[in-house]
């Protein structure tokens, strides 16, 4: 018999037993879901608040997370705050994470070139994303980016079409049942909104015009938490 060769997927390595967040970043340091943990420096899990009223999930790391293992310190995450204040968004009720854990990238010389995951990769990570809602109760999931719109929105989805438009959560996600809520009559109605990376601001044309649209998409989710 042929030695299996493709990727196990992330669900082998959650642990059942995992209850909170903080276990299961300790489990995905020894992930080997998928072959990009062999170039990546380390698993780059999400953070922030696990009472977050707000959860931010966007592509991968890029080069400095994967050195700091932490998402969003480099240039986009700082631009993603700098967005989020403008906004009125209140950073110490976020979580922020990745679709992919792991950096997929080229090297060129001796840098390190993003690389967009595939299908594969976002399908593989998923029960991380998956595992990390099970332990969020958000009011608003906010999607930066195609990859992220894929990953829990569904290929079809496109962010260019209906960026900064407040849907129903979990009800618009691809498989709303890996997203159970929690039946609290008190609680108020989750919502989702997709915008742009912010990495695709720093790429673009004219910033301004791109940085503009991004705070005005994220004023939308922050009138909504007000509302």
């Amino acid at each position: 018999m042929a030695e299996q060769t493709d990727p196990p997927g992330a669900q082998q390595f959650i642990p059942p037993q995992a209850g909170t967040l903080a276990e299961l970043r300790t489990a995905a340091a020894g992930c080997r879901g998928c072959e990009l943990y062999r170039d990546a420096t380390q698993t780059v899990f999400g953070r922030g608040d696990e009472r977050a009223r707000v959860v931010f999930v966007g592509e991968q790391p890029g080069d400095l997370e994967d050195q700091h293992g932490l998402p969003f310190v480099g240039p986009a995450g700082r631009l993603l705050r700098r967005a989020v204040d403008d906004a009125g968004l209140d950073p110490a009720h976020l979580y922020i994470t990745n679709a992919v854990k792991h950096f997929r990238h080229e090297l060129r010389g001796r840098r390190r070139i993003h690389q967009t995951p595939d299908r594969v990769h976002i399908v593989a990570c998923r029960p991380w994303l998956v595992a990390e809602f099970a332990r969020l109760r958000p009011e608003l999931v906010v999607v930066l980016g195609a990859t992220a719109a894929k990953a829990l929105l569904g290929p079809a989805f496109r962010v260019t079409r209906q960026r900064g438009e407040l849907l129903p959560w979990p009800a618009a996600a691809e498989h709303p049942e890996d997203f159970p809520r929690v039946d609290d009559a008190d609680a108020p109605a989750a919502r989702v909104l997709a915008t742009i990376h912010p990495s695709a601001v720093l790429r673009a044309d004219n910033q301004d015009v791109a940085y503009r649209g991004l705070v005005d998409d994220l004023t939308v989710a922050a009138r909504a938490l007000a509302g």
